[in-house]
């Protein structure tokens, strides 16, 4: 991944690094800080989880600090950063379990739900993640690498895909694809040969072909966010909701499209079966509902609310993420209030 950087950024980049070997810890919080985010999304990226990417980059960032003498300067400092998170999250994933989604362990309910489906937050769920994060907060913050944060490698489709690989896999495809780094500097980082990389490399592509939609393989450029079609289609989306009409949801709906639903183990597969979902459980049946417009992952996104019958305020329940194919929704991911804190949404209207 070959970076070029002008003069001035050179010198500055230099004189932090001489501030850091000597041992200076503002300069070097001042250093690090311009790139969480990018390093966030990256170890999102390896992990399916906000939370953990959270605690990885302030481990990511300690082994750093703790090792930034040993920086020589053979490379940018921001690759160097990315080697650290890459090893770290490796040695996260010896002894975690891959994230989920209910269509990765449990059938589809073919239409025929449970009146309360169990809520279990003990299952390593893949989480959302806000698409606020995906930017930087300040001119002097690093950009994060363009496919990194396009939609092409952040939609929870290409996420839940990436957690059927084994993780040097799952570092290989990521690094490669998603970082854009060399086969070379990919083998450096895993002290292995360019081959291996390579070989490696189409394993996973074939892996992650057989796991991704067949309408999400045909992408030819990456998106940064909802087009002006999908925002439409979710302010119809919210609508419904609120109005409480089940058949104007289910109208926005494809043929083959999928509702899930963490941290319950439960799905829906097909227009039919969601069908039949609001059929024993109308929108509404509970009390009014309210709708927040969001985004997750590159892709529209709402926050649901309920106000309970015989009560006066709207509670969160939910976040929807919608998959939009053609201008239809072709997936609905409905993640409950425990998996979206990092979405500071507020808990009631």
């Amino acid at each position: 991944m070959t970076v070029l950087l002008s003069t001035t950024a050179h010198d500055e980049e230099a004189a932090a690094l001489a501030a850091v070997r000597a041992g200076d810890a503002a300069a070097f919080a001042a250093l690090t800080e311009r790139y969480r985010r990018p390093l966030q999304v990256h170890c999102y990226h390896m992990l399916g989880s906000v939370e953990d990417a959270e605690d990885l980059v302030q481990e990511t960032l300690l082994r750093a600090w703790r090792a930034r003498t040993t920086f020589e300067g053979r490379s940018l400092f921001r690759t160097w950063l990315y080697r650290i998170a890459t090893n770290a999250c490796l040695n996260t994933l010896e002894r975690a379990p891959r994230r989920v989604l209910p269509q990765d362990i449990v059938p589809s309910a073919h239409g025929e739900p449970r009146a309360s489906p169990t809520w279990n937050t003990e299952i390593p769920w893949l989480q959302p993640y806000p698409d606020y994060l995906l930017e930087p907060v300040a001119p002097t913050e690093a950009e994060p690498d363009a496919l990194l944060v396009s939609r092409e490698t952040i939609e929870l489709a290409y996420l839940a895909a990436l957690q059927h690989l084994p993780p040097r896999q799952r570092a290989i495809l990521v690094l490669r694809d998603a970082l854009g780094w060399s086969a070379k500097e990919t083998a450096t980082l895993l002290e292995s040969s360019v081959a291996s990389v390579n070989s490696a490399l189409q394993r996973a592509r074939e892996t992650l072909r057989g796991r991704l939609p067949a309408s999400r393989q045909d992408w030819t450029a990456p998106a940064s966010a909802p087009t002006t079609e999908e925002r439409d289609l979710l302010r119809r989306f919210m609508s419904a909701f609120e109005r409480a009409d089940s058949a104007a949801l289910v109208a926005l709906m494809r043929e083959d499209a999928r509702w899930a639903m963490p941290p319950a183990a439960l799905w829906f597969d097909g227009r039919a079966a969601i069908a039949g979902l609001f059929e024993a459980f109308p929108l509404g049946w509970q009390g009014d509902l309210r709708m927040l417009a969001s985004a997750a992952n590159r892709q529209p996104a709402a926050a649901a609310y309920l106000r309970l019958h015989g009560e006066s305020e709207f509670r969160l329940v939910s976040l929807n993420v919608l998959r939009v194919v053609d201008g239809a929704i072709a997936e609905v991911t409905t993640f409950g209030p425990p998996m979206v804190a990092a979405f500071h949404l507020p808990a009631t209207l």
